[in-house]
C-alpha cells in the first residue's frame, strides 16, 4: 500500500501541471495583445521631458504621432511628380488614425501651391502628419495603410516616397517585435534541445526538461497577461522577449541541477524514491536561493526611473519564480513517474562508479588543489587587464534610425529629410512657458545656436481645437483659427534645430535652450525627442547609481544568509562583479572594431549588470552549497574540490544553455537585444567557465576554513574524513545515508 502511495502524489502533479499548465502556454501567444511599445512606454517618469508630453495632450486634446511622408526624385520634382504626389496625400488623409486637420501643409494647400513644401534644392517634398493613437498595434496598422498608400519604398518614374519621422520608426518597431511570438521561442527552443541531447545522450530526459521550461513559460505569461491586462504591470515588446529567454534558460539551468543530482543519487541508492528525495533535499536550497537572488535582483529595477526598465523587474521575476516552481515540482514527479528509464540508453545504476572521479573536472579539481594561488593570481589579474577596457564601453545612446540593424523605410527617410531639409523639420523641440513669458523666451530661442534659422511659432488652434483651449483660470474659452493655444496660462512654443533630433549635437543645443531659459523662469520647459533623449541618459546614469548598490547589498544578504557566511558572498561578489567589468571590456572591442556598432543604448549597462550579477552568481551558489555540504562531512579543503567534481559538468552545461538560449535575441534585428544578447552570453560563460571553475574555488581554497566565517565552520575543529575529497574507488559512499539521517 505504502509503494502504491509513492507513486499517487507524482501522478496528481504532473497531472495537474498538464491540465493547468499545457493551456495556459496558449497566453504566450497573446502577450503582443498587451504590450505598450509606444513612447510613453520607454519614457523617464519624471523628466521635463515627460512632463511636456503630457502637456502636449492637454493642448491638442489627443496624443498625437508624428509621421513624415518624403517624396524624393534626384532629378527634380516636375509638374507630373507634384500632381501625383497630391493625389497620395489626398488618398492617405483617409487612413482612419490621421489627424487630418493637423497635417501640415494641409493637402487642399498642397493641392494649390506644391510649391510651399518642396526642398530648397527642388528635390523633395515633405508632409508631416499626426497619428491620433498611442496603441502600437493600430499605429502599425496605420503606417502600413500610409506606406500602400503613396507607394512607399517602390520608385516610380524617378519618385521614390518614404514614410519615416518618430511614427515611421514606432511602426517599424512594432514589426521587428512581432518575430518574439514565434520565431524568437522557435530558435532558443531549438538550441536548448540540441545542447540538451549532448549534454544527457538521452533523446527521453531533454523531452522533459523542455516540457518543464514551456509549462513554466505558460504560467509566468497567464499570470502577467493578467496583470498587463488590467493595468497593474507594463509590458513591452523587449521585456516580452527577454521575458522568453529568461524562462527557457533558467528552466532549464534550474532542472539541470536537479538531475544531475538525481543522476548521481541514483547510483547511491537502490530505490528511485529514496534517489529522488536526497536530490531533492540536496538541490531545493540552491535552487531556491539562486532563483530568490535573481528574482529580487530584477525587482531592483522597480527602483529605476525608466519605465520600460521599472516594468521588466517584475515581469522577469514572475518568469523566474513560475521556471522554480515548476523545476520543483513537475519535474521532480515526471522523473519519479519515469524512474532510471528516464536516462535511456545510459541508465545510472545503483552501485556504479561515479564517473566524475576520473574524468576532466577531477583532473581540473586537483589542479586547483595543487596550484590554488598561482590560478587565482593569473585570472584576476588577466580579468582586471579585460576590465580595464571597459570604460571604452559606449553607451550614450544612439539615434532612433540607427537601432535597426536591417534596412528599414524609416531610416531611409530620414536619410532623405537629412539630405534636403533642416534635419530638425518634422519634429520639433517644444517649450512649455507661460503665455506673459512667451515673447522673451522666443527671442532667447531664436538666438540659440543649434536652433534653425525658422520662426519660433506657439501651437496655434485649427478648427478641429479651437473650441478645446483654456483660459488661464482653467475655463473653456474658444480660440480663432492661427491663434496661440492657451492652457492654463501656457503655450506652447515650436523650435526647429539644425541637426537629427536625436544626434549628440542636437542634445546639447537643448542643454543650451534649458540654461538660456532659466533666465525666464524655472517652470520653462523644453521637451520633444531630443529632449527625451537627453533626459534618458541622464535617468539612466541616475539609475545605475541608485539601482546597482542596491543589487549587490540584496545578493551578499541572500549569499550571507545561504552559506552562513560574510566571508564567501563578499569573495563571490566580488569575482563576479570583476567578470561583468572584463565582459564590458570585451563587449566595447567587439561592439566598436568587430560588429562596428554605432554605440548602445544607454540601459543596456544596468541591464547587463542586473542579469550577470544575479545569473552569474547563481554558479557560484551551486558551486558553494554542495562545498559546504562536503565540508559539513569533512575539511572545508576537500570539501571545494569534491564540489568543484560533482558539479562541474552540470554547472558548465547550465551556463551554455542560458548563454545559448540569451543568444538568440540576436534574432531579433535591435540593436538593444543585440548587445544585451552578447553581453549576458557571453559574461555567463566567462563566469561558468573562468570565475566558478577557478577564480572561486581556487580563492576559497586558498583562504580555507576561513571562508566561512564567521560561522560555525570557520573554527570547527572536528573533520572527521581525511583526503582529498575526491572519489577513490567506484562504492557506496555515507553520503546518501547521512543526509537521509
Amino acid at each position: 500500500m505504502r509503494s502504491r502511495r509513492l507513486w499517487v502524489w507524482p501522478l496528481v502533479i504532473v497531472l495537474l501541471w498538464l491540465a493547468v499548465g499545457g493551456p495556459l502556454g496558449s497566453f504566450a501567444g497573446k502577450l503582443a495583445e498587451v504590450q505598450e511599445n509606444d513612447n510613453a512606454a520607454f519614457l523617464p517618469a519624471s523628466a521635463e521631458s515627460t512632463e511636456v508630453v503630457e502637456a502636449q495632450a492637454e493642448f491638442v486634446g489627443d496624443e498625437a504621432v508624428p509621421a513624415i511622408v518624403v517624396w524624393e526624385d534626384p532629378k527634380g520634382l516636375d509638374d507630373a511628380d507634384l500632381e501625383r504626389i497630391a493625389d497620395q496625400a489626398a488618398e492617405l488623409t483617409t487612413v482612419d488614425v490621421v489627424d487630418t486637420s493637423r497635417v501640415f501643409p494641409p493637402v487642399q494647400a498642397l493641392q494649390q501651391a506644391p510649391e510651399q513644401a518642396v526642398s530648397d534644392d527642388g528635390k523633395a517634398l515633405q508632409l508631416v502628419v499626426p497619428l491620433a493613437t498611442s496603441d502600437s498595434d493600430v499605429l502599425q496598422e496605420a503606417i502600413a495603410e500610409i506606406r500602400a498608400a503613396v507607394d512607399g519604398g517602390n520608385e516610380t518614374d524617378g519618385l521614390t516616397a518614404y514614410v519615416a519621422g518618430p511614427a515611421g520608426i514606432l511602426g517599424d518597431f512594432a514589426e521587428a517585435f512581432g518575430a518574439i511570438d514565434g520565431l524568437l521561442l522557435v530558435v532558443a527552443l531549438i538550441v536548448v534541445l540540441v545542447i540538451l541531447l549532448v549534454v544527457y545522450r538521452s533523446p527521453l530526459l531533454p523531452l522533459v526538461v523542455l516540457l518543464s521550461a514551456l509549462l513554466a513559460l505558460g504560467a509566468a505569461s497567464a499570470i502577467i497577461y493578467a496583470l498587463a491586462t488590467n493595468d497593474m504591470l507594463d509590458l513591452n515588446g523587449q521585456s516580452q522577449g527577454i521575458l522568453f529567454i529568461l524562462v527557457v534558460g533558467a528552466a532549464t539551468d534550474y532542472s539541470l541541477l536537479l538531475v544531475s543530482r538525481y543522476r548521481e543519487e541514483l547510483r547511491e541508492h537502490e530505490s528511485v524514491t529514496d534517489a529522488m528525495r536526497v536530490a531533492w533535499r540536496g538541490s531545493v536550497e540552491p535552487i531556491v536561493a539562486s532563483a530568490l537572488t535573481v528574482i529580487l535582483g530584477l525587482l531592483c529595477l522597480l527602483l529605476s526611473d525608466l519605465t520600460s526598465l521599472r516594468g521588466l523587474g517584475p515581469v522577469g521575476a514572475i518568469g523566474v519564480a513560475l521556471s522554480m516552481i515548476v523545476a520543483l515540482t513537475f519535474l521532480p514527479a515526471a522523473l519519479l513517474l519515469l524512474g532510471r528509464v528516464a536516462f535511456w540508453p545510459r541508465r545510472p545504476a545503483y552501485g556504479s562508479e561515479h564517473p566524475q572521479a576520473q574524468g576532466s573536472w577531477g583532473r581540473v579539481a586537483r589542479m586547483v588543489g595543487e596550484r590554488a594561488r598561482p590560478t587565482w593570481v593569473v585570472v584576476t589579474l588577466s580579468l582586471l587587464a579585460l576590465a580595464a577596457l571597459a570604460p571604452l564601453f559606449a553607451d550614450e545612446g544612439v539615434p532612433q534610425t540607427d537601432v535597426f540593424l536591417t534596412d528599414v523605410e524609416s531610416v531611409g527617410g530620414q536619410d532623405v529629410l537629412n539630405a534636403h531639409f533642416s534635419a530638425g523639420s518634422g519634429d520639433p523641440t517644444y517649450v512649455l512657458v507661460s503665455q506673459r513669458a512667451a515673447d522673451r523666451a522666443t527671442r532667447i530661442i531664436s538666438g540659440t545656436n543649434g536652433v534653425a534659422d525658422q520662426p519660433v511659432i506657439p501651437l496655434q488652434a485649427t478648427p478641429a481645437s479651437a473650441g478645446a483651449s483654456s483660459s488661464t483660470a482653467g475655463q473653456s474659452e474658444p480660440a480663432a483659427p492661427d491663434e496661440p493655444i492657451v492652457v492654463g496660462g501656457n503655450v506652447l512654443l515650436q523650435a526647429t534645430l539644425t541637426d537629427q533630433p536625436d544626434t549628440a549635437a542636437a542634445e546639447a543645443t537643448v542643454e543650451r535652450l534649458r540654461t538660456e531659459l532659466d533666465t525666464v523662469g524655472t517652470d520653462v520647459l523644453v521637451g520633444g525627442t531630443t529632449a527625451l533623449q537627453l533626459d534618458t541618459l541622464d535617468t539612466s546614469a541616475r539609475d545605475r547609481n541608485v539601482v546597482i548598490p542596491v543589487i549587490l547589498l540584496v545578493v551578499f544578504v541572500v549569499l550571507a544568509l545561504l552559506l552562513r557566511s560574510l566571508v564567501a558572498p563578499l569573495l563571490l561578489i566580488v569575482a563576479n562583479v570583476l567578470s561583468f567589468a572584463a565582459t564590458l571590456g570585451v563587449a566595447a572591442m567587439v561592439f566598436n572594431h568587430l560588429f562596428d556598432f554605432p554605440g548602445g543604448d544607454p540601459s543596456v549597462t544596468l541591464i547587463a549588470f542586473v542579469f550577470l550579477v544575479a545569473l552569474g552568481i547563481d554558479y557560484s551558489i551551486f558551486l558553494m552549497t554542495r562545498v559546504r555540504e562536503e565540508s559539513l562531512r569533512g575539511e572545508t579543503r576537500p570539501g571545494i574540490l569534491k564540489g568543484l567534481t560533482v558539479t562541474g559538468g552540470v554547472i558548465t552545461s547550465a551556463g551554455v544553455v542560458l548563454a545559448a538560449t540569451f543568444s538568440a535575441l540576436g534574432v531579433l534585428p535591435i540593436l538593444f537585444l543585440a548587445q544585451i544578447a552578447f553581453l549576458v552570453a557571453f559574461g555567463v560563460l566567462l563566469d561558468t567557465i573562468i570565475v566558478r571553475s577557478l577564480l572561486v574555488p581556487a580563492l576559497a581554497y586558498d583562504v580555507g576554513r576561513w571562508v566561512w566565517w564567521p560561522g560555525q565552520l570557520a573554527s570547527s575543529a572536528k573533520h572527521r574524513k581525511p583526503g582529498n575529497g575526491l572519489w577513490t574507488k567506484p562504492q557506496r559512499t555515507a553520503s546518501a545515508a547521512s543526509l537521509e539521517a
